[in-house]
């Protein structure tokens, strides 16, 4: 009895020092002196929209889409191509493929291939999507428990790549205002994470002055099960899937993202037959200082959100909506919700000095 506890306490202590070691090396992350958050301001209004090309639009895209890959741990059972025809059925124009830590090669088609991974394997599930990296960093801090390390892995993934999605906030632990109104070096915020519709967390950072577009994503692992496939989607005015197209939009801001419902619940060719029609806009810009919306069907109501989340406006039954932004509103976006429970979300405008830069982003 003794010797097996005494081959026990050797092995945990091993085993904690270990544990002590790993956390250690990955703690590492430089500590930083954060600006103060303030509201955008400017005499100008950055228009995400200003490039609209109705001959480019709509494009149905999903960008977090995890597969089948090599190797004993996966989160899908399903491999690249049989994840494509799914959501394809379902008319989605554009897929790419983010597995964490790895980046995966488009099925079919070279010119098709978005390189792109989910990035994170720590407690809190801080998770990014890392777009235009030719390799995958695998440096990650396992307890992220403050801004500074969240900020750190930001910035080191941000030297290697063109953009970064900073993923599901409401489901990452640690997510708070402070937080959020701190954190930089992410272009874009992705929405609708199952939690909510309000998207209270991208106001707090705008609120704050970090610009960022939005995008809502399946976040797909399973494609067989109608719950899980087709309840989010984007819809992009560019020209063709190739990255270099979806790159320019995607950072330009030209796009807007959707909650949808889960039609049929269970039914397929329901499904099928209702993302087949989906609602749509049909015009979104900027006149003066007045932004405006159109939609193909009479909406429920549609919002426009400003600081510190606050409702500027509410117009209900309209198929139409606009608001005029006064030199106090920092910012302002639409929310469009729909009879059978789809929403819209719009990237949002806002106030910045175009002579001092090209958009309100600042890094």
């Amino acid at each position: 009895m003794r010797k097996f506890i005494s081959v026990f306490l050797k092995v945990l202590t091993v085993t904690v020092l270990v544990i002590v070691l790993v956390m250690s090396l990955s703690g590492v992350s430089a500590v930083y002196d954060f600006q103060k958050p303030a509201p955008f301001s400017g005499p100008d209004i950055f228009n995400p929209y200003r490039n609209l090309d109705t001959a480019n639009c709509w494009k149905k895209a999903n960008f977090h889409t995890h597969t089948r890959v090599k190797g004993p741990l996966n989160e899908c059972e399903y491999w690249p191509m049989e994840t494509y025809e799914a959501l394809s059925k379902l008319g989605y124009d554009i897929v790419t493929f983010s597995n964490h830590n790895e980046i995966t090669t488009h099925p079919f088609d070279p010119e098709l291939q978005v390189n792109v991974y989910e990035h994170g394997y720590n407690i809190f599930k801080f998770h990014k999507l890392v777009f235009g990296s030719e390799k995958v960093n695998r440096f990650d801090n396992i307890l992220p428990l403050f801004v500074f390390q969240k900020q750190f892995q930001l910035d080191l993934l941000g030297k290697d790549s063109d953009f970064i999605q900073m993923n599901h906030p409401f489901r990452t632990g640690g997510t708070s205002e402070k937080q959020m109104s701190l954190l930089t070096g992410y272009e874009i915020m992705e929405l609708d994470s199952g939690r909510t519709l309000e998207q209270e967390y991208w106001d707090w950072a705008l609120s704050a002055g970090h610009y960022s577009f939005g995008l809502a994503n399946d976040d797909l692992h399973y494609p067989d099960r109608h719950e899980y496939i087709a309840v989010r989607c984007n819809f992009l005015c560019t020209p063709s899937a190739r990255y270099e197209d979806i790159k320019k939009t995607l950072l330009d801001g030209c796009y807007y993202s959707m909650h949808l419902v889960d039609y049929g619940d269970g039914d397929w060719s329901v499904k099928y037959e209702k993302n087949a029609h989906l609602p749509y806009l049909t015009d979104i810009g900027l006149r003066d200082s007045t932004i405006y919306i159109s939609t193909s069907i009479v909406a429920d109501s549609i919002r426009v959100t400003g600081q510190d989340h606050k409702v500027l406006a509410l117009v209900t039954s309209s198929d139409k909506a606009e608001y005029t932004m006064g030199k106090d509103d920092p910012y302002a976006r639409f929310t469009v919700f729909f009879p059978e429970g789809e929403v819209i979300y719009s990237n949002p405008f806002a106030r910045y000095d175009a002579s001092v830069r090209e958009t309100p982003y600042v890094n």
